[in-house]
């Protein structure tokens, strides 16, 4: 070709202006970008196009009638860029403009992006907007409380979202509610590794400019940043959210971490919605997936994806075909078999990758693969839990109890917020004695012991230094009244007169107990997620792992949810934004014992005859060879002994803690009684996971517990376990009896108490007997009481396992359809769904979309609701498996359900519905749980479900179910005197016992059976609450004009395969 041949080419070509600051298409010392480049260089090599770069010398300071003229526009304003002169330049040369300019201007105020989305239909999260004329304006219409915002009337409950209105101040925040321990999360631009910074003693807004206020939306922990090229084509990336711990994944080249996901029809829909809204065909935008239903909080403009190479395919076929039909539709936009920069490049075998074992122990092949976790784990070690009953008749008292229950004098009040306690606590210092003696009504016992709890009500409160509700909470119900007459009122006014109050608290995760579930989240993803290499990590950052993490309304077991999750993510920082981000509350199904309490109350009153009276367990039921069969089993035969002996020791240790009380008080009574506050922060000691030396050092209590609290407990036990007047014990006192000592022997044993490690033993005896049996006294006994405690949460492992199963046989199928369609076809395609792999096929379509079937619990409450996020095969270039999901669902809760679950599951068989059945758990395993002496803390039981791949999908083989536990902490250090003991002692805290297993090795137990025998004891699916179908979703495809859509970008799949269609 000679010069003047190639001068003609040249002139024939489009010609594409890149308009656009340098430092956005720059990249050192290249001429663009590497997303920009890399696409340019795609369109270079079509041979239909030129691109212009005009250059920021051009840009800033030449005439835009000098500017090159060009028929394809590309330009995006950045900071520094005249969009008013580029808008004039293509008002002047009218080009084919990528991006229109008018409209970018909208994208610098958040207001008006929310505006213009709304105006289109797409879903943005619940907001309202704070509008200042000057920084710290007074607003009418705006209202700050403790826990929520109000503006205009609407009330957004923290954890809300504060945005800047203009769009390039990243300094967005984020502020928690003080039930999760308070404190804000401020997000910015990334610096180094962080994107974000918790603050946990920020509780208060901004003011000195205008904000968006808008409601957090709970995605899981993860975004999704979605890149347009066009109306039809949408790209979507997930990454760690940065409201977690802020740190930014980073991969060994330093950059970012992102997962190519899959896109819903409706998300898609949204997707073009956007790019038509605000005239931006390339764009990018944050999406967020909270409950089933996805919402646009953010729009970018001009954005491209990083470090996808069939992204950048994708990107410059359809910015090619754009530009044809702009500037040359008479020449074909088919894009060739092979594409052009792809000429060059070895053809690579078509063979699919192989998939690697599990690597399980036992003999079932390395066909297996891990397809459920599901584990069910009681909370880390905690203070032990606290209760001071009082009536009150003081005047402060009574009018604070009106002033938060309405002025209602029959109705009771709950105190619970800051504002609430920090009102009962100035009540009480005020009601306070100031010294112990020299009062005329200290002569009084009942007075004096009035005074006494007043005392630890105040102590109590002061705890701490701030309030969290998620710790303390107080009652106040009225007990009697009496008529006031009014002047002014015909009839006469109630007023109460005595109330009683009830203040709750302790039961506080230790140090020790976050240390404990961080560790064991630690294990888990080491140990729980074969086949990966990295553990659980390679997997959960690729998209393959559905993670839902549960836990029951108790401060102490969602803490301890968040430290597992810490540790089970590799996450740092704070717990507040973990716990908010990551962890559901679901008191329904992991709280409370009301299904099972007259059972409950029949089991503890023949437990307490059968110790008090010295009567024989009765074996009619047992056996030598099933000794667990027997009521009352576990009890020792010299219980009644043991009873009077854990009496005396317990005063004994009582005496010695009232001394050091005693002179705590004094101490304390020298002092301006309104400015004691102990210099503890209990929501700081949270964050701990060690303990705090300086306190153990200075010989005072472990925690934030002084001694004036620590002989509260220990009175009020010795007080309720027996009471002498009546001669008469009180075996329920058992447990809180060991929970006190294990606690003190732990965290106190520099207060050297003098008998605590024989009360201990004597403790430990009785409540290894008395714990168990008090969820049931036999096994029949304890099947009816676990069945009604762990009711709902049976029935919800059963939907997760079901729902595993439903997906695991839709991949079977989509990746049998997927073998029998070309290559070509296969990549190529917009969607991975197997619909478009079989659009003909409606009757699937059906199948999957309908809300119920027998076979298929897709529409359920759990699976509608939760976030799901999928890697996209197509462009998940270094992930070995993209075909690979694993459904976690973990369940943090207390001891009741830990015991009830056990229960259901060694005990199932007995039910008349499961005649001659085996157990699900094997005899040896059965007779190990029978000597376990309790389900202490971080406990678990761990269900697994693998996938046979070699065999049928009809085979009930094909689904094998793994049961393992852990009794939790190992109390042997506080036995031993040992090396290791020592140095546990040191770091108050206990090593987890590893998980045990519940069959036989080589056993087989099928998801059929477990079913089977679980199902008459679980709540039915159908009892669960209805699904929220997501707004617009009417199945996987909206319309066929998807479709066509489609086939009309990728013209060239008629050609390439005609059986594909």
């Amino acid at each position: 070709m000679d010069f003047e041949e190639e001068e003609q080419n040249v002139g024939n070509k489009i010609k594409i202006g890149v308009c656009v600051m340098e430092k956005k298409v720059k990249c050192g010392s290249e001429a663009f970008s590497a997303p920009m480049e890399e696409i340019l260089d795609r369109l270079q090599s079509f041979g239909e196009f030129q691109i212009i770069f005009f250059g920021d010398k051009v840009i800033l300071e030449d005439p835009i009638e000098s500017w090159p003229i060009c028929d394809c526009l590309i330009a995006f304003h950045s900071s520094g860029y005249p969009l008013e002169k580029a808008e004039a330049y293509a008002a002047l040369r009218k080009p084919f403009v990528v991006n229109e300019l008018a409209q970018q201007h909208l994208l610098h105020d958040r207001r008006k992006v929310y505006e213009r989305l709304e105006m289109y239909g797409i879903p943005v999260p619940s907001y309202a907007l704070v509008n200042r004329a000057t920084p710290y304006q007074e607003l009418d219409y705006f209202v700050e409380q403790e826990d929520f915002v109000e503006v205009h009337g609407k009330r957004f409950w923290k954890p809300f979202v504060e945005k800047p209105i203009h769009a390039d101040d990243h300094r967005i925040m984020i502020y928690y509610p003080s039930s999760a321990g308070g404190g804000m999360k401020e997000l910015f631009r990334k610096v180094g590794n962080r994107s974000s910074e918790f603050h946990p003693e920020v509780r208060r807004v901004r003011r000195e400019g205008s904000y968006i206020y808008e409601e957090f939306m709970p995605t899981g922990g993860t975004d999704v940043k979605v890149y347009t090229v066009g109306p039809e084509y949408a790209h979507a990336e997930a990454r760690k959210s940065p409201v977690v711990d802020g740190v930014v994944m980073r991969n060994p080249d330093g950059k970012e971490v992102r997962y190519p996901v899959l896109l819903t029809p409706s998300e898609k829909q949204m997707a073009r919605d956007v790019c038509i809204a605000f005239r931006q065909l390339v764009c990018g935008f944050d999406l967020l997936r909270c409950e089933g239903r996805s919402y646009v909080c953010d729009v970018n403009g001009w954005s491209f994806v990083k470090n996808s190479h069939k992204y950048y395919d994708d990107a410059a076929c359809v910015l090619r075909k754009m530009f044809l039909d702009a500037k040359a539709p008479h020449l074909s936009s088919t894009i060739p078999p092979t594409l052009p920069w792809k000429v060059n490049e070895p053809v690579q075998p078509s063979e699919g990758l192989t998939r690697q074992g599990s690597g399980i122990i036992g003999t079932f092949g390395q066909s297996e693969e891990l397809r459920c976790v599901i584990a069910i784990v009681r909370h880390g070690d905690r203070t032990p839990k606290q209760k001071v009953k009082l009536k009150v008749t003081e005047e402060k008292l009574l009018n604070l109890m009106l002033k938060y229950n309405g002025g209602r004098p029959r109705s009771e009040t709950k105190l619970k917020s800051a504002v609430q306690l920090q009102d009962l606590l100035d009540a009480t210092r005020m009601l306070v004695p100031r010294t112990r003696s020299g009062r005329e009504s200290d002569s009084d016992a009942e007075d004096l012991e009035h005074a006494e709890k007043l005392r630890q009500v105040k102590a109590v409160l002061e705890e701490g230094g701030h309030f969290s509700g998620i710790y303390r909470k107080v009652q106040l119900k009225p007990l009697k009244w009496v008529k006031v007459s009014k002047s002014n009122v015909e009839s006469d006014e109630e007023r109460p007169i005595e109330a009683l109050m009830v203040l709750k608290y302790g039961g506080v995760l230790t140090h020790a107990g976050r240390k404990q579930a961080e560790e064991l989240g630690r294990y888990f993803r080491n140990n729980m997620y074969p086949g990966e290499g990295t553990g659980l990590l390679r997997l959960h950052s690729t998209y393959r792992h559905d993670l839902k993490i549960y836990s029951s309304d108790e401060g102490r077991v969602q803490m301890s949810a968040a430290a597992f999750a810490k540790g089970l993510l590799d996450l740092e920082g704070q717990l507040t934004p973990i716990l908010v981000s990551l962890v559901s509350k679901d008191s329904s199904m992991l709280d409370g014992l009301d299904n099972a309490s007259t059972e409950m109350e029949e089991a503890k009153a023949r437990l307490n005859e059968i110790i008090t009276s010295n009567a024989k367990k009765l074996h009619t039921n047992g056996s030598s060879e099933f000794p667990w069969m027997a009521d009352g089993a576990g009890l020792p035969s010299n219980a009644s002994e043991l009873l009077r002996t854990l009496v005396k020791l317990t005063k004994k240790v009582t005496a010695q803690v009232e001394l050091l009380a005693k002179d705590e008080d004094e101490k304390l009574a020298k002092t301006i009684p309104y400015a004691v506050l102990p210099p503890y922060d209990q929501a700081t000691a949270l964050g701990k996971t060690n303990i705090d030396v300086d306190r153990i050092a200075a010989g005072l209590p472990c925690g934030s517990e002084g001694f004036l609290l620590m002989y509260a407990r220990w009175k009020k036990l010795e007080r309720d376990l027996y009471n002498e007047r009546k001669e008469r014990f009180d075996i329920t006192q058992i447990p809180d009896v060991y929970d006190s000592c294990k606690y003190d022997l732990l965290h106190n044993a520099h207060l050297n108490l003098d008998g605590l490690d024989e009360l201990f033993k004597v403790a430990q005896l009785l409540a290894d007997g008395v714990i168990p049996n008090e969820y049931g006294i036999n096994p029949q006994q304890k099947l009816k009481i676990g069945s009604k405690i762990a009711r709902r949460l049976l029935g919800k492992i059963l939907i997760d396992l079901r729902n595993t199963r439903e997906e695991a046989i839709t991949v079977a199928e989509l990746k049998s359809n997927q073998d029998q369609n070309s290559v070509s076809f296969r990549t190529r395609r917009e969607d991975s769904d197997h619909q478009l792999l079989k659009p003909q096929n409606k009757n699937e379509d059906a199948r999957r979309t309908s809300s119920t079937s027998e076979m298929s619990l897709d529409q359920d409450d759990d699976d509608d609701k939760e976030t799901k996020y999928r890697l996209d095969p197509k462009y998940a270039a270094n992930v070995r498996t993209p075909e690979r999901h694993v459904r976690t669902r973990l369940y943090f809760t207390s001891e009741s359900h830990i015991h009830s679950l056990m229960n259901v599951l060694r005990y199932c068989n007995l039910d008349e519905s499961q005649q001659g059945e085996d157990s699900l758990i094997c005899h040896s395993a059965l007779e190990r749980l029978s000597k376990t002496r309790e389900l202490d803390y971080m406990s678990y039981i761990v269900l697994r479900m693998f996938e046979n791949t070699e065999v049928a999908l009809e085979d009930p083989k094909r689904y094998r179910i793994e049961m393992t536990f852990s009794r939790g902490a190992d109390l042997s250090p506080l036995e031993n005197n040992d090396g290791e003991a020592a140095s546990l002692h040191q770091e108050h805290t206990l090593p987890i016992m590893g998980p045990e297993r519940l069959q036989e090795v080589g056993s087989y137990l099928t998801l059929e059976t477990m079913e089977k025998m679980i199902r008459p004891f679980a709540m039915p699916a159908e009892d669960f609450p209805p699904p929220t179908i997501p707004q617009g979703f009417s199945g996987y495809f909206r319309s066929a004009g998807v479709l066509e859509r489609l086939v009309n970008l990728w013209p060239f799949h008629k050609h390439a395969n005609a059986n594909g269609k």
